[in-house]
Order: structure tokens, then C-alpha cells, then sequence
């Protein structure tokens, strides 16, 4: 079982480049705004009861795939409403059944992440699609976090998702 755990900066692509490797592996996407739209319709973004329960569906979610030998893709923005231990405990539900997490990061240039920040994509899971916004909450340091690992990294400045997809795709054939 694999848990494919792309992770990047917003509007670094990568939920169009998780759609495109889910088409390719045939592999499930769990989509990391899922959750967050789900346990919002709850309690306010960043609240301690947000970041509980968004949690706690992370990491079972994850257990349960695990348990059950269905390896996924999960996106995933790392900032500061996430505890900095999530990462570990992910690692840990997947390793204790068996399974592994093959990290995967996705970069891009600051002046193409800032031009894809409004695009209108953005908004429909209630992404943050404005430029003034994430120019705002990065100087704030919202998206402060702890440097995950990473397996691969591939830059999406200028790849198209469903090359940055294959090559992705090809790792994982490789592992």
C-alpha cells in the first residue's frame, strides 16, 4: 500500500497534477480540501476543533486505506494550523499496516505561483484565489511549516501537470 503525499505551496498545481496521476495509476485521489470544506461547514478555519477533526479524518482516513491495502493520493498544503506532528503520525498509521508514504513535492517560480493564484479553477473548493490574500498571509507566515520530506520534487513552472504527472507516475513504477 502507498500513500502518495504531493505537497507544495498554493497553486503550485497540485490537485490538477493529483487528477492527472490518479488517471494515469488508476489510483484514488483524497483531495486534502475535502476534509477542510467538510469540518469548515463546522467550525471556523483554524480553530482548535477545525484542526482536530480535520486531523483525526486525515489519519483515519489513511489508517483505513492502509488496513484495507488501497493505496491513494492525498494532496496536501502545508501551514501553520497544521500540527507539526501530523506528518510523523501519517507515517506511522501507514507504516503500521504495512504500508509506506512516498513523499512528493511540488515546486513552481513565485511569479508563475502568484499568476495561477486567481485563476478560476481556484475557486471551486473554495481555494485561496486571491493574489492580495496570499500575498497578505505569506508575509504573515501562514505558510510557515516544518520542511517535509520529499522523495521526488518536481518543479511545475513550466511543465505541464501531465508531464509532472508522468514523471511521477514513473517513480512510483520504479519503487
Amino acid at each position: 500500500m502507498l500513500l502518495i503525499f504531493i505537497h507544495g505551496a498554493p497553486a503550485v498545481g497540485k490537485l490538477t497534477v493529483a487528477r492527472e496521476l490518479a488517471r494515469l495509476t488508476g489510483l484514488p485521489l483524497f483531495h486534502n480540501h475535502l476534509t477542510v470544506d467538510l469540518v469548515s461547514s463546522l467550525f471556523a478555519f483554524g480553530s482548535a476543533p477545525f484542526i482536530s477533526l480535520r486531523e483525526e479524518i486525515w489519519l483515519a482516513a489513511f489508517g483505513e486505506a492502509a488496513r484495507n491495502k488501497l493505496s491513494l493520493i492525498f494532496t496536501f498544503n502545508p501551514e501553520r494550523t497544521v500540527n507539526e506532528e501530523f506528518v510523523q503520525k501519517t507515517i506511522e498509521v501507514i507504516e503500521a499496516a504495512g504500508g509506506r508514504v512516498v513523499f512528493v513535492e511540488l515546486t513552481c517560480a513565485q511569479d508563475e505561483l502568484e499568476r495561477r493564484m486567481e485563476e478560476p479553477s481556484r475557486t471551486e473548493f473554495g481555494k485561496l484565489a486571491s493574489l492580495e490574500e496570499y500575498r497578505k498571509l505569506n508575509s504573515e507566515g501562514a505558510f510557515d511549516f516544518a520542511k517535509l520530506p520529499s522523495e521526488i520534487s518536481v518543479d511545475t513552472t513550466a511543465q505541464p501537470p501531465a508531464i509532472t504527472a508522468k514523471v511521477i507516475a514513473d517513480h512510483l513504477a520504479s519503487l
